[in-house]
């Protein structure tokens, strides 16, 4: 006979497994957490009925399914890829492989921009949008602004939008394009991007194998899209605007120096909660 597995002994297979697995690699792995949001996932209940219900025997199928996201996870897939959403500020959003998983870190250049224009009305263009995260929490926070999202991609473009329809956010609006091609000769108080800043020859970037490489390395010079962002946004900045810039952990002081060379003022480089020095902004 079968055994019909509860849901501690689920969990407890599922930390062994992660902890056995290349996910389970850096400091940044999170086997225990990995293991909950999958079960959870794919019995429709939350982190929380798991742990306060650990006797629930959920059935041999809900288990197959979960080591089936196991056996996946262990190779590394990201979890959001494996349950199709990821928090992000305040909004749940959908995600695939098509866009990257918005991280914790990027959350910090919603703050700042947010803090630099706090008037009711603006005009704000997300450069490299991705899964729309950056212009929807945005536009989830000041309604009355005027948010442009672009991509090169049109497949994350798709993923963007259905997040703003998922979500009911009607004060975006998304272009096809890269970096200020779609933005034609419009001007803006803000201007935000998380852009590819990875060297291709970078060892961490064979942990991102499966998210899409396009939005994580511009080749072997790691700050090209950076710098080609920051020489570009002057001709779309509206005076006094904010060009606001999520970097590698490594790169606040060439970013710096180049928002210098272009002529911004108060330059200054802002730490995530690990302590690194992850965005920089300049005002024109």
């Amino acid at each position: 006979m079968t055994t019909n597995p509860t849901v501690a002994t689920l969990l407890a297979e599922g930390v062994q497994r992660l902890h056995a697995s290349p996910a389970a690699a850096g400091s940044e792995a999170t086997p225990d957490l990995d293991a909950q949001l999958l079960l959870a996932h794919v019995l429709g209940v939350t982190r929380a009925r798991l742990r306060s219900h650990p006797e629930t025997a959920p059935g041999t199928k809900a288990a197959g399914r979960y080591r089936v996201l196991l056996e996946r996870r262990a190779t590394g897939e990201p979890v959001a890829y494996l349950t199709g959403e990821k928090d992000f500020w305040t909004l749940r959003l959908k995600v695939s492989p098509a866009v990257l998983v918005p991280r914790p870190e990027t959350e910090l250049l919603v703050e700042r921009a947010l803090a630099l224009w706090p008037a009711e009305h603006a005009r704000v263009a997300d450069l490299g949008t991705g899964s729309g995260a950056i212009a929807l929490a945005l536009a989830s926070e000041r309604p009355a602004w005027r948010v442009l999202a672009s991509d090169v991609s049109a497949e994350a473009l798709n993923v963007a939008r259905a997040n703003a329809a998922a979500l009911g956010i009607t004060g975006v609006e998304f272009r096809l394009g890269s970096w200020f091609e779609p933005l034609r000769d419009e001007l803006f108080e803000l201007l935000v991007s998380n852009p590819p800043y990875v060297a291709a020859a970078d060892p961490h970037l064979g942990r991102l194998a499966h998210e899409p490489r396009l939005a994580l390395t511009p080749g072997s010079d790691a700050l090209a899209c950076l710098r080609a962002i920051i020489r570009g946004a002057g001709r779309h900045l509206a005076s006094d605007g904010w060009l606001l810039l999520e970097h590698g952990a490594t790169q606040a002081a060439e970013v710096r120096r180049e928002l210098v060379l272009a002529g911004m003022r108060h330059v200054r480089s802002h730490r995530d909660l690990a302590g690194f020095e992850r965005m920089t902004e300049g005002q024109q």
